[in-house]
C-alpha cells in the first residue's frame, strides 16, 4: 500500500494547482501576495489589473450625524457595491481632533483592505493612518486630507485655491464690495476649511472695499454654530456678511439670520447643500452659495480605495484611475485627484438638485 501513497499524493497536489490556476481573481485569492499593499510609492501598479471582489473598504468621516458626510459616504459605498466589496461607514459622534484615531484602530484590527477619511486634523490622525498603511491597509483621504505621508491618495471636492477664492467674489457681489465681512469655519484645525480661508485672505487682496474682522469656529456642531453667528452679528453691529465654508455652519447661521432683525441686511454665502439650504433662499436668507455633489465625491473616493487595495493604482503623479460613472480621472501632484469645478446654487436652479 506504501507504494502507491507517492503517486496519489501528488496527483492532489496537481489537481489543487490547477484549480487555483482557474479560479477568479478575489481578495483570499491574492492574500498573501501582496503584504507590502498600502505603503505609499514602494511598488509598480498595474492599470490592467482586475479590481479584487469582495474588498472591504470602511469609510472614516469627521463625524456620523454630518449630513453632508452622509450623502458623501452613500457615495462611497455605492462605488464600493458596483466593484462587488463591502463598504461600511463608522465614526465619531464629534468632530473633536483625535476622535478618529480610536476608529482608525480598530479598522487595522478588522483587517480592512482599505480606508476613507475625511481627516479631522492632518497631523491628529497621522500615526494610526501611518500604522494601518504598514499594515497594508490603503488609505485614501476625501473632502479634507490628513499629512501627505499619512496616506497615498487625497480625492479633493475641487481646486481649493477655486474654492477659497470664489467664496470672497461671492460675497462680495452680494454687500456690493464694501463693508465688514466674518468667516464661520468647522474646527480650528480642519485641513480644507483651512487652506480654504488661506486662499480667502489673499483673494481679499484683489476687494479692497473688504474688510476681514473676524474668523469663529462652530466646531462643525449645529448649535455651536447657531450660537456663534449671534455672538458674531452682536459683537460687530455694522457687519455685512458672513461667509461659511462649512455645510453644519452655513446651515445654521441661515437658521438664525432667518428669524433675526438682520435677515436681508447681513448677506451670508459659503458651501452648503442644497437641500439644507433650500427653505433659506426661498425665504430670501440667502441669495447664492456653492458646492459640489458630495454623492459623487464619496463615489469617486470609493473607486480611487478599491483600485488602491487592488494595486491599479500607488498614488503616482500621472497615473490613470477608472472611476465608473465618472470616467477617468488623472492623479496629480501629492496624489491628489480632483472631482470637478463646484455649482453656484440660487433660487433659479436649486430645485435641480437633490442632495
Amino acid at each position: 500500500m506504501k507504494l502507491h501513497t507517492a503517486p496519489k499524493l501528488a496527483g492532489v497536489a496537481l489537481a489543487l494547482v490547477l484549480v487555483a490556476a482557474c479560479g477568479g481573481t478575489t481578495k483570499d485569492s491574492t492574500a498573501g501576495q501582496d503584504a507590502g499593499r498600502g505603503t505609499g510609492p514602494v511598488g509598480t501598479a498595474d492599470p490592467n489589473a482586475p479590481v479584487e471582489e469582495g474588498l472591504k473598504i470602511a469609510f472614516l468621516p469627521k463625524e456620523v450625524d454630518n449630513p453632508y458626510e452622509i450623502v458623501m459616504d452613500r457615495g462611497g459605498i455605492e462605488a464600493v457595491t458596483e466593484v462587488k466589496g463591502e463598504g461600511k461607514e463608522v465614526g465619531p459622534s464629534d468632530a473633536s481632533a483625535s476622535s478618529q484615531v480610536s476608529y482608525i484602530n480598530t479598522l487595522v484590527q478588522q483587517r480592512q483592505d482599505a480606508i476613507v477619511i475625511a481627516a479631522n486634523d492632518p497631523n491628529a490622525v497621522a500615526p494610526a493612518l501611518k500604522d494601518a498603511m504598514a499594515k497594508g491597509i490603503a488609505l485614501v483621504t476625501v473632502d479634507s486630507d490628513a499629512a501627505p505621508d499619512a496616506r497615498q491618495v487625497f480625492v479633493n471636492q475641487a481646486d481649493s485655491e477655486e474654492i477659497g477664492r470664489s467664496q470672497i467674489r461671492l460675497i462680495s457681489r452680494q454687500v456690493g464690495g464694501r463693508g465688514k465681512i466674518a468667516i464661520l469655519s468647522a474646527t480650528p484645525n480642519a485641513t480644507n476649511q483651512n487652506t480654504w480661508i488661506g486662499f480667502m485672505e489673499d483673494e481679499l487682496a484683489q476687494h479692497p472695499g473688504l474688510e476681514l474682522v473676524k474668523v469663529a469656529y462652530g466646531d462643525d456642531d449645529d448649535q455651536k454654530s447657531f450660537q456663534e453667528t449671534q455672538a458674531l452679528l452682536q459683537s460687530i453691529p455694522d457687519l455685512k456678511g458672513i461667509v461659511s465654508p462649512t455645510t453644519v455652519g452655513i446651515s445654521a447661521a441661515a437658521r438664525y439670520l432667518s428669524s433675526s432683525p438682520h435677515k436681508g441686511k447681513v448677506a451670508l454665502t459659503g458651501l452648503g447643500t442644497p437641500n439644507q439650504m433650500r427653505q433659506f433662499v426661498k425665504d430670501g436668507t440667502v441669495t447664492e452659495f456653492a458646492l459640489w455633489d458630495p454623492r459623487e465625491l464619496g463615489y469617486l473616493a470609493g473607486y480611487a480605495a478599491a483600485a488602491l487595495a487592488s494595486g491599479q493604482i500607488t498614488g503616482a503623479e500621472g497615473e490613470k484611475l477608472k472611476a465608473g460613472r465618472l470616467g477617468e480621472r488623472t492623479i496629480g501632484e501629492n496624489g491628489e485627484i480632483v472631482l470637478g469645478p463646484p455649482t453656484t446654487f440660487d433660487a433659479g436652479n436649486i430645485d435641480r438638485y437633490d442632495f
